[in-house]
């Protein structure tokens, strides 16, 4: 049930709730550009044995996405559904990225073992935190357009916190160069800090809202985590009868496996693809955050003009043709040379479409979720948003893993050279090299097509959800007055 009349939605309540996702933005960063090169390129960690270390950490982290979103589903108490996971996460979250980041003198296996258990950890602890607030995105409001509003600030303020990793890592620990082994741990602990803080601030800035959120229909008197998964697993089921979320479900599964190999090789693809150091790389990743950034800010005029599937198909196109190109050009000899202000200026001006683009099938897919939600709500008479969202996390999740599974593996197949010692283009071979280009940019970016033909099969357009949150609304009051007068 839900308090029948609630407060407008302030801008103080959107901006506390988004900024929230810096914490994601920070770790996501770090994880995109900064892990897989730290324990293969710095510390010499074989690169297999890291993409299966960050694997199994996507793997189990897909695990744990629905059963916290099943869990803040079903949770009952006086601070709501979600509040109560997000304050547990903050510490802990804290402390073991600080440990990721500060791994001892170990050998070769005992390396491995480390980075899976403070991977598996720092993902685990971000799901604690993570699926209860995008959750709470989705009850803060039921306007079509208003919820593509606060999917906004989310996405503006996860971007915040990339461009702020980038720049806490290029300019103040790496300006030089990405390969000093002493930067990496105070490096980490300034990232956590950052990200504790985040969190602490949309928990306290967002716990005025509890009294008007959806609280839990479950009749469970006792959680254990055998019911939990049970639950889990046929609360998924029951997502993915809904025609339109299976097809959103599967498109989304393509892209994050290119996502995933994405991530891996992105900063060996700017140091000795493009040749790119310190400030080079600055300006690269933060290009296309802050393409993101402007891009939130159209998002839901562009939503009111073109609906949101048109958006979510021109988004993933644009991402997939921000990677592609670049490389076949470079590869046909059409692109500027490496070293020269040229070629910088010209990855950033690709970057910074990307960044456009890509935001706007973001933005658009979580809030087509949401919208989903009031469709299966209708249908089932059950109020499920951390099901969804965590389904879509766990997607997410588990084929990133098996993209950089397969990055990791992709590397060993081309004989790349981990270590400290191969810090240019000069220490490998020039072959190696375009097979490290080709796998980044076409051969894996090719999938977008099917994903794009995925995301055309869904249905859920402005008047039906338009009808839907009618209907909802009808049956809600009725629900009301058999309350009062039972």
């Amino acid at each position: 049930k839900m308090e029948s009349i609630k407060p407008p939605l302030t801008r103080g309540i959107k901006v506390s709730y988004g900024i929230g996702q810096a914490a994601e933005g920070i770790k996501t960063a770090a994880f995109n550009v900064f892990v897989f090169f730290y324990y293969t390129q710095v510390l010499g960690l074989p690169t297999a044995y890291t993409g299966i270390a960050i694997g199994i950490a996507l793997a189990v982290d897909s695990i744990t996405d629905p059963v916290i979103g099943s869990l803040s589903d079903n949770w009952q108490g006086t601070k709501g559904r979600r509040h109560p996971f997000i304050f547990a996460s903050i510490l802990p979250l804290g402390l073991v990225f600080i440990g990721l980041f500060n791994p001892p003198d170990l050998g070769e296996f005992a390396l491995f073992l480390w980075l899976t258990v403070f991977s598996v950890s720092t993902r685990a602890l971000m799901t604690l935190y993570y699926v209860p607030h995008i959750s709470l995105g989705a009850e803060l409001s039921e306007d079509f357009n208003e919820r593509t509003e606060v999917v906004a600030y989310r996405y503006f303020f996860s971007y915040v916190g990339g461009i702020l990793t980038y720049i806490i890592g290029f300019v103040v620990y790496f300006p030089d160069t990405q390969f000093d082994t002493a930067a990496y741990g105070p490096f980490g602990l300034t990232l956590s800090l950052i990200m504790m803080a985040s969190v602490l601030f949309t928990a306290f800035g967002t716990r005025s809202r509890i009294p008007y959120l959806t609280v839990s229909q479950s009749n469970q008197d006792k959680i254990s985590p055998l019911s939990v998964l049970k639950k889990t697993v046929a609360e998924i089921r029951s997502a993915l009868t809904n025609r339109s979320f299976r097809w959103l479900f599967a498109g989304v599964l393509i892209v994050f496996a290119m996502v995933g190999v994405d991530n891996a090789l992105n900063l060996h693809m700017n140091t000795y693809f493009w040749g790119l150091q310190g400030e080079g790389n600055l300006f690269f990743f933060a290009a296309m955050p802050i393409g993101a950034l402007i891009g939130t800010a159209c998002a839901s005029t562009l939503t009111r003009w073109f609906d949101k599937k048109p958006l979510v198909i021109i988004g993933t196109l644009c991402w997939a043709l921000c990677q592609v190109v670049p490389v076949v050009l470079r590869l046909l000899g059409y692109f500027p040379e490496n070293g020269t202000d040229e070629l910088l200026f010209t990855l950033i001006a690709v970057k910074f479409v990307q960044g456009l683009g890509v935001v706007q099938a973001l933005i658009a897919f979580n809030s087509m979720v949401a919208d989903i939600v009031d469709e299966h709500e209708l249908t089932t008479g059950l109020r499920q948003e951390g099901i969804f969202f965590s389904s879509v996390s766990f997607s997410n999740k588990m084929t990133s893993g098996i993209g950089t599974v397969a990055a990791g593996f992709a590397l060993t197949l081309i004989d790349w050279p981990a270590g400290a010692d191969v810090q240019t283009a000069a220490d490998i071979s020039a072959n190696t090299i375009v097979w490290l280009g080709l796998i980044y940019g076409p051969i894996v970016s090719g999938f977008a097509l099917v994903s794009v033909y995925c995301y055309s099969k869904y249905g859920l357009h402005r008047q039906r959800h338009a009808d839907v949150v009618a209907e909802l609304a009808v049956r809600r009051e009725q629900r009301a007055q058999r309350n009062k007068t039972g």
